[in-house]
């Protein structure tokens, strides 16, 4: 990546953009919503409606820093609440879980943006999200939601670096996803397994741990971190208060992965 590279994208997105005249944005939060919500603000000099869901599958920190970022950026923003999980065809949890919760919750959003006069929606999927195991990309598809970050060229290295150039302050904040992730395929996704992982999640946050996961295995918690924080991770005090914290919220095993955080893990057992 050359900095002549990232210009010529960054260039070709606000011509994608521009030719919106006023556009919805799916945004999350995340660093690939954010940098693509703060291009759209810009270019289409606030036009732009933020549309971020809010469910159990959400962790209430990330809506919160949402919340707080789609203000410093100056557009109108709006909290979509969805019910993923009174669907079975969700909750069974099968490999196109999220599929079925993409397509509802994009669905909810076209509703919601062309109440308000909005008839097109984007989100914030870049070129390396035709990897991995993705079927959200094909409900996005389906429902004609445009992905101009992808169609303009950006990897996430692309994406991080323009943010941090714009300043943006989750620049180099770690890809996060919807707490169902955390839950193997075929284990039903239920309200209390979803509280019981961001509780999880929450404490080794508050530890200064970043760039993990918590994964719940019915009585076990599988924890990931990097191997560069193994460590620390393990230092008496430290491992003990997270056993003591997980076992309150209904774990009977706490383990450490050795193999360390990795995203995309749990579609091992589908074969991607």
């Amino acid at each position: 990546m050359t900095t002549a590279s990232l210009h010529e994208k960054q260039t070709h997105l606000k011509k994608l953009l521009a030719a919106y005249h006023g556009v919805a944005v799916a945004y999350s939060g995340g660093i690939d919503s954010t940098l693509l919500l703060a291009e759209a603000g810009e270019t289409l000099r606030g036009d732009v409606l933020a549309l971020t869901a809010v469910s159990p599958l959400q962790p209430r920190w990330e809506v919160d820093e949402a919340i707080k970022l789609a203000r410093s950026l100056g557009v109108t923003h709006e909290l979509v609440r969805t019910g993923a999980l009174s669907v079975p065809a969700f909750t069974a949890n099968s490999p196109d879980r999220c599929y079925v919760c993409k397509k509802m919750l994009f669905s909810d959003m076209i509703t919601r943006a062309r109440e308000l006069g909005y008839t097109r929606m984007i989100h914030g999927a870049n070129v390396e999200d035709m990897g991995d195991y993705r079927p959200g990309m094909q409900a996005a598809e389906e429902m004609s939601v445009l992905a101009p970050l992808k169609e303009a060229g950006f990897t996430k290295a692309d994406i991080r670096e323009l943010a941090r150039q714009k300043k943006l302050p989750n620049w180099n904040r770690p890809a996060a996803a919807c707490l169902a992730t955390r839950l193997p395929y075929g284990m039903e996704i239920t309200r209390e397994r979803l509280e019981m992982v961001e509780g999880a999640e929450t404490v080794l946050m508050a530890l200064g741990f970043f760039g993990f996961r918590v994964r719940h295995l019915g009585d076990t918690a599988r924890i990931e971190v990097r191997p560069a924080d193994f460590v620390r991770l393990i230092k008496p005090e430290r491992r003990l208060k997270i056993i003591q914290e997980l076992r309150n919220m209904g774990f009977t095993y706490v383990t450490l992965d050795l193999e360390g955080y990795s995203s995309g893990r749990m579609n091992r057992s589908i074969g991607t």
